[in-house]
């Protein structure tokens, strides 16, 4: 064993010792490394102990190993990683900017689900046979995925999603590109107006910054309340009520599903209702509500805007065989207002690519709807579209054609 693993096992042990929790106490836990580093630089002097080439490296190492997540530590502290992922213990991934990079770390048998447990112990989460699969929050907000065999082939698959807080408004989001200042200014407005927004794109392309960012523009005298699988959402609302879903327990009972969260929001006042992401028969519940009046915004999964709307006049039927298409048709029509997609780039870009506006019309079993703004050789322009709910946008202070009058009108768009 090196400097480094006998330190590690040393702090362990005082820290067994002494009960301090690393999650409670991590000064406390800095403290010991401290004096443990300078302790066995001591001895290893007059000692056949392997020598402390690097104090602080040592120390950092002994750290991450006790209090932190061992090796995947760094990555986690690197503010220009977005995500970190596990194939096999001698596959470790990352992606910076949008682009994947396989890393120099290996892992020993066994590490990987000695860190998964650690990394579980404060969620609450269990993962084991009957339960093969796990969502779960890191302290640091970060969002943990992790399948184990036979799910998997052979090895672990781990996932860790770093919330990076990269944008908390539109403004930041056209300081990165995102999107532009018309369009930015434009979906301000329909928020404070009480548009109902749906934020659409594949995996990775923005979908929560974007619904975070667009949460940040409701008026600060609005009570907002949120759903989702895990809590990924930081919103700036002074009068805001986050609500996760729950597995269930070992006897298979306490399982709180996001329809269930759904339903109950709706008795807890809400001026807004945000679901994380809609992939299943909750949308059906998102849809009634919507269409009672109450403003809301969800996110969804779609390689388009048109194809979100698609897919969300599907879902609702999941929801049981007395739910059929020319009910759910309508009320998606009437419920929706607004489909904002993003895609990222092969450069890791992150960008709007459409915002559709549903004027509320269905022409047989097809939902009408009109670009906003579109995309013309790469950029963002105005596309010859209008919003709904011209009214809405009057009642607080906009007119609509003004605020778009001042963007001309892309070529063939």
């Amino acid at each position: 064993m090196d400097a480094t693993a006998l330190l590690t096992e040393e702090v362990r042990e005082l820290v067994r010792r002494g009960a301090v929790d690393p999650a409670v106490e991590p000064e406390a836990v800095r403290s010991l490394v401290a004096a443990a580093v300078a302790e066995y630089e001591d001895r290893s002097l007059t000692s056949g102990l392997p020598p402390l080439l690097d104090r602080r490296g040592t120390a950092g190492a002994v750290w991450d190993a006790v209090a932190g997540f061992g090796p995947l530590q760094r990555y986690l502290d690197d503010p220009e990683v977005e995500e970190i992922w596990i194939n096999d213990p001698g596959k470790v991934f990352v992606a910076r900017r949008g682009r994947s990079e396989l890393t120099t770390t290996i892992l020993a048998p066994g590490q990987v689900a000695d860190l998964v447990e650690r990394m579980l112990r404060s969620s609450g989460r269990r993962l084991d046979v009957s339960q093969p699969f796990v969502d779960a929050l890191l302290p640091d907000g970060s969002r943990l995925h992790v399948v184990i065999p036979d799910i998997t082939r052979r090895h672990w698959a781990v996932n860790i999603r770093k919330f990076l807080v990269r944008a908390s408004s539109l403004d930041e989001l056209v300081g990165l590109g995102t999107l532009t200042h018309a369009c930015a200014r434009f979906l301000d407005a329909a928020v404070v107006s009480g548009l109902n927004i749906l934020v659409a794109g594949g995996t990775q392309a923005g979908k929560t910054t974007m619904l975070g960012c667009l949460v940040g523009a409701v008026p600060a005298r609005e009570r907002v309340v949120s759903c989702e699988e895990v809590f990924e959402l930081r919103l700036p609302s002074p009068d805001w009520v986050a609500m996760q879903t729950r597995q269930p327990s070992l006897e298979g009972t306490g399982e709180v599903r996001l329809r269930r969260l759904v339903v109950e929001a709706l008795r807890m006042r809400p001026d807004r209702i945000i679901v994380g992401e809609v992939r299943s028969a909750e949308a059906l519940d998102l849809l009634l509500a919507l269409n009672s009046g109450l403003p809301g915004m969800c996110t969804l999964h779609a390689n388009s805007a048109r194809e979100a709307v698609v897919k969300l006049c599907t879902l609702p039927l999941l929801a049981g065989e007395n739910i059929s298409s020319s009910f759910v048709i309508p009320t998606v029509a009437s419920a929706v207002d607004l489909v904002v997609h993003l895609r990222k780039h092969a450069d890791g870009q992150r960008r709007v690519t459409e915002v559709l506006a549903l004027p509320g019309r269905v022409e047989g079993e097809v939902i009408e709807a009109a670009s906003v703004f579109g995309t013309v050789g790469g950029r963002l322009v105005r596309a010859e579209g209008y919003p709904p709910h011209a009214d809405r946008f009057a009642d607080a202070g906009y007119d609509v054609r003004r605020l778009l009058a001042d963007e001309p009108v892309g070529p063939g768009v």
